[in-house]
């Protein structure tokens, strides 16, 4: 926090005499800033994690709805849980979801709730495929990506606004809340959204953790493991048509991740029997 506090006075000082008469207000706002700054950084309880997760969940559905087939919805969210059974965090309240969208993408949100597009879903070809989707995704809830990425913005998004605070006082006041920091998790959650924070892409070795962490998900669950291998094979081919951020902006390239995935490949090898599930994937989901 004295750090903080003295980036806020160096900036002060730099301003014109006229600017720097409420010097008490800008450290009074700093000093807020840093703890909330602090609030953001601590490592969250599981709860806290959860009601993040919501938010954001309502942030990502304000722009877009659910499909409206409730029998799909119930396959994938039953996928989801029987694969959410076999990760290092089966305890969480998981949810699974198909947003109507021609996009391709998949999104996780903190605390469990997982969304898959419904044009992503029409490009896969199998239940292992859709496995290795959502292993993907509940790897990235694993191992807390989505939340570290939120944290680290929301930590950066402060610093820069202690200056844009002190600046401020040369051409004027302004309203509303100027840090756009929210104390409540769930709140949070919506900025993030609102913000651009949550669909940025995330670091590359996160995107290569999930993919290594969804193969063991995926065979834990019985699926044939190279599932994801398809699915990358598939990506390699398309192309980012449809509306809205895509899977092709927040993703490493597709050749990329088959190059990483193919060097831990050969280890699993002894499950490729495990089935694919063709038939009754393309039974409920429409071609």
């Amino acid at each position: 926090m004295k750090t903080v506090a003295a980036a806020a006075l160096l900036v002060a000082a730099s301003l014109p005499a006229a600017a720097q008469f409420d010097i008490g207000r800008i450290l009074n706002r700093t000093i807020d800033t840093a703890k909330k700054m602090q609030e953001a950084n601590r490592e969250f309880t599981t709860p806290e994690e959860v009601e993040l997760g919501h938010g954001v969940t309502a942030g990502v559905l304000g722009a877009t709805r659910l499909h409206p087939d409730a029998g799909l919805q119930r396959y994938v969210n039953r996928v989801g849980k029987w694969l959410a059974l076999h990760c290092e965090r089966a305890e969480l309240p998981w949810s699974f979801g198909v947003i109507e969208t021609d996009s391709i993408n998949a999104f996780a949100m903190p605390g469990g709730t997982v969304l898959v597009s419904h044009g992503l879903l029409k490009r896969l070809s199998s239940e292992s495929e859709l496995a290795a989707v959502l292993a993907h995704e509940i790897a990235h809830v694993v191992r807390k990506h989505q939340l570290a990425a939120i944290q680290s913005s929301l930590n950066s998004e402060a610093l820069a606004d202690i200056g844009k605070e002190a600046a401020s006082h040369a051409i004027g006041r302004r309203g509303g809340d100027a840090f756009g920091l929210k104390s409540a998790a769930a709140g949070m959650g919506v900025d993030a959204v609102k913000n651009g924070v949550f669909l940025r892409p995330l670091d590359r070795g996160m995107e290569y953790e999930a993919d290594r962490m969804a193969v063991v998900i995926a065979a834990r669950g019985g699926y044939d493991p190279y599932g994801l291998a398809a699915v990358l094979a598939m990506l390699a081919q398309a192309k980012g048509d449809g509306s809205g951020t895509s899977i092709f902006d927040t993703h490493p390239a597709a050749p990329d991740r088959l190059a990483e995935l193919e060097r831990i490949m050969p280890a699993f090898d002894r499950y490729a029997s495990q089935p694919q599930l063709e038939n009754r994937f393309r039974q409920v989901v429409a071609k």
